[in-house]
């Protein structure tokens, strides 16, 4: 089934199942506009492209959800955009994910931006895949003791955005990768793998479903790790959406020299935890109406519970947790805290590997 399809079944159970305490909130005929601060071409953009033809069925009055994008600085851009928004007409919902959430954590100076500020109406958890080209990837045997003199490239956002997960994980496998960095999404990230202007790349879960799966199929990428996902334990296990994928604790425990204890692995760990577990966030802003925000919960919920969701979204986005209402809120505050030890030992590598000061 597409996501029309669903989103149009979806639509028809909501006019039936109506709640009266929504019904002063009404979106007839309006258009909600949700930005997404990268590129078109990235996870952000599938995650919200998802999603917007679910929500506008849910929403009272089925409105128009139309994504736009405000790329810029690695996604800060925009959210130092939408810290200055107030509520209107309940029109506007913002999207963030990690390379919006890590300069929040690690205190870059350009960041104007406070997530306690904004009211969360949706979370969702996401994971990662690495993958090689082909030539490399025939080197790669599960460990990376066979890439070790090989100079890679890779097309990155910054260091003090999401790609320090796997610029750090690379680093501790002994791998050489030379960043360059400026891209405005993983997409374009992507695009220069494609073109062999980069020789390594990592995307987010749905855009790797959306785009760089056909790569690997078609023979020009190698599938070399995934991040992983947590068990209730708050163990590293595999991936549910991509079981046959070592994760980067498997194939450092293969690796000579890398080590899943110790300053580097926890800190490398913490910022997996907040940057995949607790991804994506919709938000709208802090000054919105309770009953505008409950609409939103209501509807983001309707569309998690609906039948053939989970089918739906393990297709286009991954198996992963979606949080709405209280959930939301405590997802957030995990996604957006770090231990003072994280942040130092982050702080301290990204000033020695790539010459980035936030002190």
């Amino acid at each position: 089934m597409t996501i029309k399809n669903f989103a149009s079944t979806v639509a028809a159970a909501a006019l039936l199942a109506a709640s009266p305490a929504l019904a002063e909130v009404d979106f007839s005929g309006k258009t909600i506009e949700w930005v997404i601060p990268f590129s078109e071409t990235g996870g952000s953009a599938k995650w919200a492209n998802f999603f917007g033809p679910l929500l506008s069925a849910q929403l009272p009055g089925n409105p128009t959800v139309v994504v736009k994008f405000m790329p810029g600085a690695g996604s800060t851009k925009g959210a130092n955009w939408f810290q200055t928004q107030k509520h209107d007409d309940g029109t506007l919902l913002f999207g963030t994910s990690g390379s919006t959430q890590f300069p929040y954590l690690l205190g870059d100076p350009r960041v104007r931006y406070e997530y306690s500020d904004w009211i969360p109406v949706m979370a969702s958890g996401t994971g990662g895949v690495a993958y090689l080209n082909a030539e490399d990837g025939a080197k790669f045997d599960g460990s990376a003791n066979g890439l070790k003199d090989i100079d890679f490239i890779y097309g990155s956002q910054g260091a003090t955005r999401l790609d320090l997960v796997p610029l750090l994980a690379w680093e501790m496998l002994g791998m050489n990768v030379e960043p360059v960095f400026g891209i405005k999404g993983r997409g374009d990230g992507r695009l220069m793998f494609e073109r062999g202007e980069a020789t390594i790349d990592y995307q987010t879960s749905s855009a790797y479903l959306g785009a760089s799966a056909d790569l690997v199929a078609a023979g020009t990428a190698v599938p070399m790790m995934s991040w992983g996902a947590l068990d209730d334990d708050g163990n590293i296990v595999r991936d549910p959406t991509f079981p046959d994928i070592p994760t980067f604790k498997e194939v450092c425990e293969a690796t000579d020299g890398c080590e899943t204890s110790g300053e580097s692995w926890d800190a490398w760990k913490a910022f997996f935890v907040s940057g995949f577990p607790v991804q994506k966030i919709a938000f709208l802003p802090g000054d919105t109406p309770q009953d505008v925000v409950d609409a939103y919960t209501t509807a983001f919920d309707a569309v998690r519970k609906a039948d053939g969701f989970a089918a739906l979204a393990a297709k286009q986005v991954g198996k992963y947790p979606v949080f709405v209402g209280e959930g939301a809120k405590k997802a957030t505050v995990a996604g957006t805290t770090v231990s003072p030890e994280a942040k130092a030992f982050v702080t301290n590598w990204l000033e020695e590997a790539y010459g980035v000061s936030l002190k």
